[in-house]
């Protein structure tokens, strides 16, 4: 089979269906492997993967397992609320985890060449077509590649996705800035790497954590960039960075001259799309459900996908070693779509929270502060295992709307 695409989500699929003793081909169109950015965060719902493809021990040294996740408002740094996140793993049975993004990448890489997949650079796919026997791969330079099924994991700007949709990325209008720090001396010396942290504010929020067991701080600043509102095409530049922190506290603000300032993220998902299989053709990761970051689960949904995939795999392998593979696409099909439309809608819907003002700023803090710290009916839905059939998917928790915060506490608010 042949896998497209050679970031974390199609190396997750290489190394899940290698793993399940298949001769996998993986597509890179770079000249090299590799993975920008920084820190990423996984949750039980990941680490649990990782634990059973044999990469747990070796995520945990490469990381940072922190104690503590945290809320604070970015205006006056005051705390909201937390996460006990060796509670949680507990409750869970894996932890939550750290990880510099490119630790994660090559760990997988590594796994993908101990299972025995194929991978090849300097492969662009530029078109997908079914077959009789199959699926093909047009490359750029004009051969193409054949196999029973291809699992097209070509990010946010999927070629494959288009058998499926004619839509295009969503601008939300956010940038992010990224930036990591020696923790030897200095500013990063001084923040406690047991936590994870999140400052929220109008417009903008703040995150810091550790990386590399202890030896980096990451920090990201994320705002919306008023040039983008305005339709204008160079948006998201360091100008509009510092004016967007104007209001936020001394801790988040001393932050913002470490962040890299050359290269900036500018934030994207898509719609969701419920249909991800034509014929023997799947998405997997970004090109099936590109999120907004706000409850970390991206490059956790892109590794689900492919565990997923290798669990049906077993589940639909004769004795005689071949795969029922319309059987096993339509599994994925059944499951996968919805749970990811929950994470993406949750995402857009967190990312408003975090960056309300005026009363529903007030009303948002009053109801984070109510919220007991060892209360999980927020992430019940999204830590636990992962679903192999739409009826193992857990109930969705209900949103709480911020009417209820009550008036006198509101009143008491504004008066500290």
């Amino acid at each position: 089979m042949i896998v497209v695409g050679g970031g974390i989500g199609g190396l997750g699929a290489a190394c899940a269906l290698a793993r399940r003793g298949l001769a996998v081909r993986l597509l890179e169109k770079s000249g090299s492997f590799g993975e920008v950015g920084a820190g990423i965060q996984l949750a039980p719902n990941c680490t649990r993967i990782l634990d059973d493809y044999g990469l747990l021990d070796e995520a945990t040294a490469l990381g940072v397992v922190p104690d503590a996740m945290i809320m604070r408002d970015a205006v006056d740094g005051a705390e909201l609320t937390r996460l006990d996140l060796r509670d949680l793993e507990r409750r869970y049975g894996y932890p939550y985890l750290v990880i510099h993004r490119s630790d994660l990448h090559a760990m997988l890489l590594r796994a993908c060449r101990r299972a025995g997949v194929d991978l090849v650079t300097s492969q662009q796919a530029v078109a997908y077509a079914n077959t009789p026997d199959g699926a093909r791969v047009t490359l750029a330079d004009g051969h193409t590649e054949e196999a029973q099924v291809v699992i097209a994991a070509d990010g946010l700007h999927s070629v494959a996705r288009r058998l499926m949709s004619d839509d295009e990325p969503v601008s939300s209008a956010y940038v992010a800035y990224r930036g990591t720090v020696p923790t030897s001396s200095g500013r990063a010396a001084a923040v406690d790497l047991g936590e994870v942290v999140v400052h929220v504010g109008p417009g903008c929020h703040f995150v810091h954590y550790g990386l590399r067991g202890g030896e980096l701080l990451n920090q990201v600043a994320v705002f919306e960039s008023p040039k983008a509102r305005a339709g204008e095409q160079d948006w998201g530049t360091p100008d509009e960075l510092d004016a967007a922190f104007e209001r936020t506290c001394d801790f988040v603000r001393e932050g913002l001259p470490h962040m890299w300032r050359d290269k900036w993220w500018r934030m994207y998902d898509r719609d969701p799309i419920m249909t991800w299989v034509d014929g023997s053709i799947a998405l997997l990761g970004d090109s099936a459900h590109p999120p907004l970051q706000y409850i970390a689960q991206g490059a956790i949904m892109a590794l689900e996908d492919g565990w997923v995939l290798g669990e049906h795999v077993a589940r639909h392998r004769a004795a005689d070693g071949s795969v029922d593979w319309p059987a096993v696409l339509a599994a994925y099909q059944a499951v996968r779509p919805e749970h990811c439309r929950r994470v993406l809608t949750t995402s857009r819907a967190w990312g408003e929270l975090w960056h309300l003002d005026g009363l529903a700023r007030q009303q948002r803090n009053v109801l984070l502060r109510e919220r007991d710290t060892y209360d999980y009916t927020f992430v019940d839905w999204l830590y636990g295992p992962t679903a192999l059939d739409p009826s193992d998917e857990p109930p969705m928790f209900e949103p709480i709307p911020l009417s209820t915060a009550t008036e006198p506490t509101l009143r008491w608010v504004r008066r500290a």
